[in-house]
Parts: structure tokens; sequence; C-alpha cells
């Protein structure tokens, strides 16, 4: 349910948002031991649709042009409006996690150093029923999970190992070993800590590919924490358009606008045709293939209420 944006306080002329000031500072959990931090926050819906009115003056002001300017911009990739809300969090998150976050260059970084202090003492870990299997099809993704007896296994193995990188890491330290070197094996499942500072538009941008089903599941847990649970309370009329347009929506080319036309008209064999000409698939008596693209296609139509013409 959508709130009207909160207004300025009296005492600071600060937009302040009700609703996030009761989570400021509070670790909320991700992972076995990582965690969300609200440190501070800048602006709020109210600030989007001020920043647009600059361009063609006050216009309307009430609650229901408020939502309906916020979904107008963010319909029409109108993203400077979204600049004015930024946003700082403290976050603990795998290594090999944050690898893939940093890759995201729109937002001021300051990370925990292990040259500098020693490396927190705690691991990402698996457990025994969430070992993924390699996804087939897609070098990059996982697919379903293994058996929980091999996975079992798997978690003995990492604890094993994670200790005894622990414990050589400890002993250099205790040897004297310089900490810029210690840490040189330390596994990338190791947390670590830094703050995130960034605007809104910026921010949504990592939510929608951070968020999708094909990221990696454990930076969508983050993204989704972030989202859901900060994001949501901080800009609430931004965030049902972004859910709305970006997460629950889809974008099509002209060709999925072609052979959606075929299909709806009837002629499934015309839709194929064209399918195969566009490569998307190729038919031999032995196998059908469908490449990358012809998949991206067919998961469209389900919510379409239609099949691909290979199907």
């Amino acid at each position: 349910m959508i709130t009207e944006s909160p207004v300025p306080t009296q005492t600071t002329g600060r937009v302040t948002i009700p609703a996030l000031e009761a989570i400021l500072g509070q670790a909320i959990p991700v992972l076995d031991d990582g965690f969300v931090r609200l440190v501070d926050y800048m602006g709020g819906d109210e600030s989007i649709v001020q920043a647009a009115r600059v361009s063609y003056g006050a216009g309307t002001k009430s609650f229901r042009e408020d939502r309906g300017l916020i979904r107008y911009l963010l319909r029409h990739a109108h993203t400077t409006p979204f600049e004015m809300c930024d946003i700082k969090l403290h976050v603990r998150v795998p290594m090999d996690t944050w690898r893939q976050w940093v890759r995201h260059r729109t937002a001021s970084v300051n990370e925990y150093s292990t040259r500098y202090s020693v490396a927190i003492d705690r691991a990402q870990q698996t457990a025994p029923d969430a070992w993924r299997r390699q996804d087939l099809g897609n070098r990059q993704g996982s697919n379903g999970v293994l058996e929980t007896e091999i996975g079992a296994q798997l978690s003995a193995e990492e604890q094993q190992l994670q200790s005894a990188i622990q414990a050589a890491y400890d002993r250099r330290l205790e040897l004297g070993v310089a900490r810029e070197q210690a840490r040189k094996d330390l596994p990338l499942s190791t947390y670590t800590e830094a703050y995130w500072k960034l605007n809104l538009h910026n921010l949504l941008h990592f939510l929608r590919l951070r968020m999708d089903s094909h990221a990696q599941l454990e930076i969508r847990q983050y993204a989704t924490t972030i989202g859901e649970q900060i994001v949501a309370k901080w800009v609430p009329m931004a965030w049902e358009a972004f859910v709305d347009y970006e997460t629950n929506g889809m974008d099509l080319t002209t060709a999925e606008v072609a052979v959606i036309a075929l299909l709806t008209s009837g002629d499934r064999e015309a839709a194929l045709a064209r399918a195969i000409e566009l490569r998307w698939v190729t038919i031999t008596p032995e196998k059908t293939t469908v490449r990358r693209e012809g998949q991206e296609f067919a998961a469209k139509l389900p919510l379409l209420g239609l099949t691909a013409p290979w199907d």
C-alpha cells in the first residue's frame, strides 16, 4: 500500500521518513553472517517530484499527481530527478559476492582493509541442501541442487578447509608476518565490510540487475533485502513504479513484437518460420536447438498467454 510522502520536519527542514528512522543503524541479516545496515539517507519521493517540477513550474502537487509524475519519469527514463535522493549503507558480504557488487562503479565505496586490520573471522558456509549444480545451458549460472547426502560431505569439507586456512592465517600473525602478506591465502568466502553510498537512480539500476532471477543467488539476496526492506520504505511511490516497470514488466524487441503478432493471429507456422529466419531456433530431424535469444523470448510468452512456435 502506498502512503503519502512525508514532509520536512519543523526542526531541521529536512525530509525524514519515519519508516527509515525506525530502522536506522539496525543490521538486517543476509546469508549466514552478513547484513545490510542503513547509515543515512537524503530525500524521498517528495524530492523526486520537487526536482522534476523545476523544469516546468509548480504544476499540481496532490498525492495522486505526485505518484503519476514519478511513474511517468521512470516509465520514460527521465533519470535525473531520482539522483536527488542519496543513501548510505553499511554492508557485510562475502568477498566473492562483493567482487560482483563493486562492478557497479556508480557509488562511493570505502571497504574494510585487511592490509591495515585483522581479517574478519567469519566465512560464508554452505548448508548441505544448498550446493547448486552448474547450469549446462548457462556457463555463469546454476540450476538445481546436489543431493543432500553429497552436500553434507561438501559442507564438512568446506568447514575443515576454512578452519585450516583461518588457523594458518592466525599463526602467521602470531609469528609477526605483515597483515598485507598474511592475508593472501584467505578464501573468497571470507566476509568483508564496506560503506556504500549512491543516489537512487544508480541504486535502482543495481537492483534491476541484481534482483533479476539470472543474478547469482547470494547477491540477489542482498539486492532483494535492500529493495524490499529499505528502498520500499524510503521511496514507496518510486518503488511501486520500479516494481511495475522494471521487475514485473518486460521489454520487447521489434522482432519479438512481429513474432507475437503472428502467434496472436493464429499463424504459428509463419511465426516458426520467422523464428528460424531470426536464428532463434534450428530444427533438424534429430533435434530442435533453441539459442539464447530464442530462450529469452520463449520465457516472456507465458505472461501473454502464449507459447513458443517451436513447442
